[in-house]
């Protein structure tokens, strides 16, 4: 067997089974599937059940413990050359193990990712929160683009690893959010190679409101800093930018609401930073998705992503660099949500 697929699932039998119908019509065929439930309410046994003639599947049931010991716990099953970790909300086309296998076989290496992408089926929100997400103007390119501004680090949605390497690096910790940045910096720091495989995409889901999308970046912006006090010198000027934005923006309201107070209209122009972003990002979100509805939508995903990953990142380093207080999270169970 050379690959093994790992799915941890929470309360999602649905897109679980979206998910395992992705993989019976893969047009590479050498692998098994490892289905872990992490304490699900909603299991979805019965869906992996009905699969059990068309995919070698296995599945497992365990206690609650989050995603990085879930993915564990699955590996330690595993009978791969390579573990494929993959979130239960992600959908794969046809090619992708193919994609992985023709890249492997050009030239091997020991750790691996691919970018996302919006489904033409998806909803307007979750193409929007996908560009904002994806786009060189949000998030710098490097989240799966050619164009990047740092080096890969595979995430969790889409990550491929040697098992033997995953053994030798203990897995993923216990951390509930940047536990996949982690890994990958271990990879990383242990001289293991690791690329990004572009034709290994998968379709992701992601979150379906900007509420949940809020809480799932200021999560990402706490463990930046996390991260970057066990790793130090990881932090890059790119993961700076939002917090940059979210204290600028702040500041120009302010000065607004102020001149605005003071009867001064010219205080307007103070907005014209925040309204030109706005305006680059409906343009080019329209032009992408070919679409005025995602293309508003995209502005305030834009925006939430922005200000929700800098307040995130500034109020950890408040607390935790400026203050000395001990690591937090800020919506725990958000991982599932």
């Amino acid at each position: 067997m050379k690959y093994s697929f790992i799915i941890p699932v929470f309360n999602r039998p649905d897109e679980t089974e979206e998910l395992l119908e992705s993989l019976t019509q893969q047009s590479f065929k050498d692998f098994e599937v490892l289905v872990v439930e992490d304490g699900s309410d909603l299991r979805c046994e019965d869906v992996c059940e009905r699969f059990r003639e068309k995919l070698s599947v296995r599945y497992f049931f365990k206690e609650n413990s989050g995603p990085g010991m879930t993915r564990n716990f699955g590996v330690e099953r595993a009978t791969g050359d390579y573990v494929l970790v993959l979130d239960s909300d992600v959908v794969l086309p046809p090619d992708y193990l193919a994609a992985v296998e023709r890249e492997l076989t050009a030239a091997p290496c020991d750790a691996f990712g691919g970018p996302d992408r919006a489904h033409p089926d998806f909803t307007p929100t979750q193409k929007a929160i996908n560009y904002a997400m994806t786009s060189f103007f949000t998030t710098g390119g490097i989240r799966g683009g050619k164009k990047k501004l740092d080096k890969f680090y595979p995430r969790s949605f889409n990550m491929g690893v040697r098992r033997t390497v995953y053994a030798e690096l203990g897995g993923f910790s216990p951390m509930r959010f940047g536990e996949d940045i982690d890994f990958s910096t271990r990879i990383f720091e242990t001289g293991h190679s690791c690329r990004l495989f572009p034709e290994a995409w998968v379709w992701h889901k992601r979150r379906t409101d900007l509420k949940k999308f809020f809480k799932q970046v200021h999560n990402s912006g706490i463990a930046r800093i996390n991260l970057t006090r066990l790793h130090p010198g990881t932090l890059k000027l790119v993961h700076l930018l939002p917090s940059v934005f979210t204290a600028g923006l702040a500041f120009l309201l302010l000065v607004t609401l102020a001149g605005l107070a003071a009867g001064c209209l010219h205080a307007l122009w103070a907005l014209t930073p925040p309204l030109l972003f706005a305006l680059l990002v409906l343009v080019d979100a329209t032009r992408a998705e070919r679409s005025l509805s995602v293309g508003v939508r995209a502005v305030a995903a834009s925006f939430v992503q922005l200000c929700g990953y800098g307040s995130g990142f500034l109020r950890a380093w408040w607390r935790q660099c400026v203050r000395g207080k001990s690591e937090f999270e800020a919506f725990k169970g958000n991982f599932y949500k």
